[in-house]
């Protein structure tokens, strides 16, 4: 890897870190204005609706110019959200504008992969990508926990610069500056992106053409034996993965009676066995045997379920040791319960990462081949956050129907594994039907 694959990380990792730290932050703000518990979940879906709504227009918009272009036009959107929540706008109407300038983001951050790094690289690229993504998710739900606490809030509002009055009086809107800064961040590095030299395409300015060209493009990856398994994985996988996030705070607050700032770090948990499961993935799967992870969707799925019993586990200290530590007493005390939702968190995020990262640098190889990158990513995203947006509603609906985190998540898990097991029998039917399924064509090791 050059200099140019590690720019686009550090870019991603910026802008990634925002992302979650905004999110905590505009929770945080919804139980301030005392919003309904349903608004929560919602803060995804407004999120979301952008990559949906605008899918058959933001892949032709990134390939239609250079990707770190069209980076940092999305950066700069994202600011202008953090902008509107800071004057007052509603969260949920905010954090939609954000999403708007990730739905054009997200293109361009994988089809810059496919444009700048030969085939046989795409596995160990997405486990890079995916591995830092993650890192940034572990720091940003840790820094957004950190930055609703009310007494680190206090410590830096209490800071005054002088001769200049920042006009920042409360704890929000010190946040949405800190985040704002991130996205700043990460628009400065999408500037120093290099040009891949591959041709672009001129943006057709009638919006019928390229609906019907997304069209297209949909059915075209649909039908592809190998891209509809690694469409239909990755597409439940972002679904999930979307609700997992509110389900583990709601969880955290039931099961072991943890407040937002502190629930967001379990966010954190999870992260990190993604983050593992997606290294473990990139140096152990290549792209040749990326099918044969399915079946770990399928734990996964089961994992989930394990989490209603942590309530049993008895409350007992395992650990209790006091030491000093630069002239300081430092007590580390850890609870039996507390340390097997921390075991069971990793493993189920590690679960997840470990298939799909090879499913989507799969789904990457083929939408290229088929029909470029940024209308292939694009397709992608309209099919994942279409996940998001029902889950995600359907999650809402079941908070509002006040039907207890337990039972909600038994029905989560199921439904997880159950679909991961009917995509695996499609994908066993299709190597019956078509042998030259059973075999990634040979582009896959160029």
């Amino acid at each position: 890897m050059n200099l140019g694959f590690y720019i686009i990380m550090v870019a991603q990792f910026f802008s990634a870190l925002a992302d979650n730290a905004l999110l905590i932050a505009a929770i945080a703000m919804l139980r301030d204005m005392q919003a309904p518990d349903s608004y929560a979940p919602l803060l995804k879906t407004f999120f979301t609706v952008s990559y949906v709504v605008l899918a058959a227009f933001v892949g032709a918009f990134a390939d239609s110019m250079p990707k770190w272009r069209v980076m940092f036009i999305s950066n700069t959107i994202k600011i202008g959200g953090c902008l509107l929540m800071f004057f007052g706008v509603h969260p949920l109407i905010a954090y939609a504008v954000v999403g708007l300038g990730a739905a054009a983001y997200s293109p361009a951050k994988y089809g810059i992969l496919t444009e700048y790094l030969p085939p046989r690289l795409l596995v160990v690229a997405n486990g890079w990508i995916e591995g830092l993504t993650v890192g940034a998710i572990i720091l940003g739900t840790v820094l957004g926990g950190i930055l609703i606490k009310p007494e680190f809030a206090s410590a830096l509002l209490s800071i005054n610069v002088p001769f200049i009055d920042t006009g920042i009086d409360t704890m929000a809107e010190m946040n949405l500056v800190i985040v704002g800064v991130l996205y700043l961040v990460a628009a400065i590095f999408n500037l120093y992106i290099p040009d891949t030299g591959v041709d672009h395409v001129p943006l057709k300015k009638n919006p019928m053409y390229l609906v019907h060209e997304f069209s297209h493009c949909l059915k075209l990856l649909w039908r592809d034996k190998l891209g509809q398994i690694s469409l239909a994985v990755t597409t439940l996988f972002w679904g999930a993965g979307a609700t997992l996030q509110f389900i583990v705070i709601e969880w955290a607050s039931a099961a072991l009676d943890m407040d937002l700032a502190h629930a967001s770090m379990l966010q954190g948990v999870v992260a990190i066995g993604v983050a593992v499961g997606a290294i473990m993935a990139a140096k152990l799967i290549s792209l040749r045997k990326s099918v044969r992870v399915i079946p770990l969707g399928i734990y996964m799925g089961f994992g989930i379920i394990v989490m209603t019993l942590v309530p049993f586990i008895p409350e007992t200290t395992i650990f209790n040791r006091e030491f000093t530590m630069f002239g300081r007493e430092i007590r580390i005390l850890l609870d039996l319960q507390i340390s097997i939702s921390f075991v069971l968190l990793i493993i189920v995020g590690g679960l997840s990462g470990f298939f799909v990262v090879p499913m989507n640098a799969l789904l990457q190889h083929r939408g290229h081949v088929l029909m470029g990158a940024g209308h292939s990513i694009a397709v992608q995203n309209f099919n994942e956050n279409l996940s998001i947006l029902i889950v995600t509603t359907v999650y809402a609906l079941l908070i509002r129907l006040h039907l207890h985190i337990y039972w909600i998540i038994i029905l989560f898990g199921l439904c997880v594994a159950g679909l991961m097991i009917l995509i695996r029998k499609r994908h066993e039917y299709n190597q019956r039907e078509h042998d030259d399924v059973a075999h990634l064509d040979d582009t896959v090791c160029h």
